[in-house]
């Protein structure tokens, strides 16, 4: 029997239902480059759901802003070609950062039209959140257009609820209470 390949944390290889293989991990520096080449591959629509504008290009500014996170405060996690970074192009990015009230965390992801589909979105949330109850937050939240169906779905089948918004121009705000549930004590 084949031993299994040893991948540092929050590394794993996937392969998608298109049968094609990826390296889900944390975003790295090298990532710079590539977030930039794959970001002209977006859709104007892709690009407006995940920045919530429109946006026509990715600066070399913001390209090395995404890629180089503080890891205190910031979690990443690429879908790339299982290629070294800085070469793999990347296909899906999920982020998530710490607010600054040090108990509630904003995400974010972006899955690439070629690679959508395919529960992707679905496990690379499900990554954000462990991580975030690794560093025991209250709660994850993430602004999401109301006409984003396949999110909002994504995120109420996680769990996620609907929080009201005033004047969310059009946004939706998705949050996942992550406390424990209160028990009631035997009487």
């Amino acid at each position: 029997m084949a031993a299994r390949e040893r991948l540092p944390p929050w590394h794993e290889r996937q392969r998608l239902p298109n049968g094609r293989d990826v390296l889900i991990r944390p975003i790295r520096p090298e990532d710079a480059a590539p977030l930039r080449a794959g970001f002209a591959l977006l859709q104007p629509d892709e690009v407006r759901q995940r920045f919530l504008h429109a946006l026509k290009e990715l600066s070399p500014e913001a390209a090395e802003r995404f890629a180089r996170i503080n890891p205190k405060t910031e979690f990443a996690l690429v879908a790339a070609e299982p290629l070294p970074p800085g070469e793999a192009l990347v296909g899906a990015v999920a982020r998530i950062a710490i607010d600054g009230n040090g108990r509630d965390a904003e995400f974010a992801i972006l899955v690439s039209r070629y690679i959508a589909g395919m529960g992707l979105g679905r496990y690379l949330m499900t990554r954000l959140v462990k991580w975030a109850r690794g560093k025991n937050l209250e709660r994850i939240y993430g602004d999401v257009f109301e006409h984003n169906h396949a999110m909002l779905a994504l995120a109420q089948s996680l769990g996620f609820e609907r929080e009201f918004q005033q004047d969310g121009q059009g946004l939706v705000r998705m949050v996942l209470d992550l406390k424990p549930a209160q028990t009631a004590k035997a009487v």
